[in-house]
């Protein structure tokens, strides 16, 4: 239970360290936004990476992502990955990455289990190795400890322990551990975004490594990287059979701000670049949508302005409601309810998406 610091209603659906409610940041953004920044600043300070994507006009650029860092003498990007040290940018490479990785035995509990070769046999012979899931075979999940957002629900945000400590590993010794079971490689993270140029050089390699096989490249993502980047995901997944999987966090632009500390527009463009490829191979399907049904921030306009999106791309883009579970600076937050689980998906649905569901059901309340 939290209150507003504008309006001062109190209600169990406003986050506490966020300190205002989803009716003040759409109506009164010049307002909230500025207390969502402070807990964004707060947020990042505990685990000492930089509380704003650094400015310097004299400092070196880094154009990975949406944020465009300019990162001055001494000082390290937003991710907490690229340091200016004399002029250059040291840190992670294309050779070398900050990551961890593990064998997920098949089908497993991706985001695109549902649609997936892996999960369904979607594809199959020419991206699948059996017609139904891929039982005997597994998944090569990389997790990439960084990433170019700042959600205050992070799911996964211990990654931050590990974006400041010195060490990295190489492209090499990752591609060593892809063997003739692995049928998929999917980065995630954090997100693959900020260390996009190593995921790409792993890929190849791997690829290279094991031409005349089925072994898929796949992406979970805020969607957030520069496109030329974006494009070269593009080819390695629809050659290979693999899924590029998009968050879309938030429709509202101020709403998004204020949950991630960062704009949604580069991610919707790119969703739509991506989109512009999806008949090439429909099945599997190229691009996944999923959004996270934050209590009290991510209702059914939200989605509806998200499902309109996606139908007006391509409405058989697959498109999962992923029920929440308290984490991070909204750990006060509570479970989703059935009711508004059920709503936002007859939302979706309305709006022309054609193939929506409800994920992590059995955190419903």
């Amino acid at each position: 239970m939290a209150q507003c610091k504008l309006c001062n209603i109190t209600s169990s659906y406003i986050s506490k360290e966020l300190g205002v409610c989803l009716k003040c940041i759409r109506e009164k953004p010049g307002d909230a936004l500025p207390l969502a920044t402070q807990a964004h600043r707060r947020s990042r300070f505990a685990f000492g990476l930089p509380e704003s994507p650094p400015e310097d006009p004299q400092g070196l650029p880094c154009n990975v992502c949406v944020n465009k860092c300019r990162i001055p003498e001494n000082g390290v990007g937003y991710c907490g990955l690229r340091k200016n040290e004399g002029g250059r940018l040291t840190g992670v490479s294309p050779e070398e990455g900050k990551l961890s990785w593990y064998h997920d035995p098949l089908p497993t509990n991706c985001v695109g289990d549902w649609v997936c070769p892996g999960g369904t046999g979607a594809g199959y012979p020419e991206y699948a190795y059996s017609s139904g899931p891929e039982v005997g075979y597994k998944n090569l999940a990389v997790f990439f400890h960084a990433c170019s957002f700042n959600c205050l629900y992070c799911q996964n945000w211990h990654f931050r322990r590990e974006t400041l400590r010195p060490y990295t590993t190489s492209v090499e010794k990752l591609v060593s551990d892809v063997d003739k079971k692995t049928s998929c490689i999917c980065y995630f993270g954090g997100d693959p975004t900020p260390q996009l140029p190593f995921a790409l050089k792993a890929s190849r390699l791997a690829l290279e490594q094991n031409k005349g096989r089925i072994l898929r490249i796949c992406w979970e993502t805020n969607g957030s990287m520069n496109e030329v980047l974006l494009d070269k995901m593009i080819e390695l997944s629809l050659s290979s059979g693999g899924c590029i999987k998009f968050d879309l966090k938030a429709w509202d632009e101020n709403l998004h701000v204020a949950l991630t500390g960062t704009t949604n527009k580069r991610t919707l463009k790119n969703f739509s670049r991506v989109g512009e490829k999806t008949k090439i191979r429909p099945i599997p399907p190229l691009l996944i949508a999923s959004t996270l049904l934050v209590p009290g921030y991510i209702d059914e306009k939200e989605i509806r302005g998200i499902a309109r999106f996606i139908a007006s791309i391509d409405p058989d883009i697959p498109y999962s409601l992923l029920a929440f579970y308290p984490h991070f600076y909204m750990s006060d937050m509570p479970l989703i309810t059935k009711a508004l689980a059920m709503g936002c998906l007859r939302a979706a649905q309305e709006e022309g998406v054609k193939n929506v569901r409800i994920g992590n059901v059995h955190l419903l309340v």
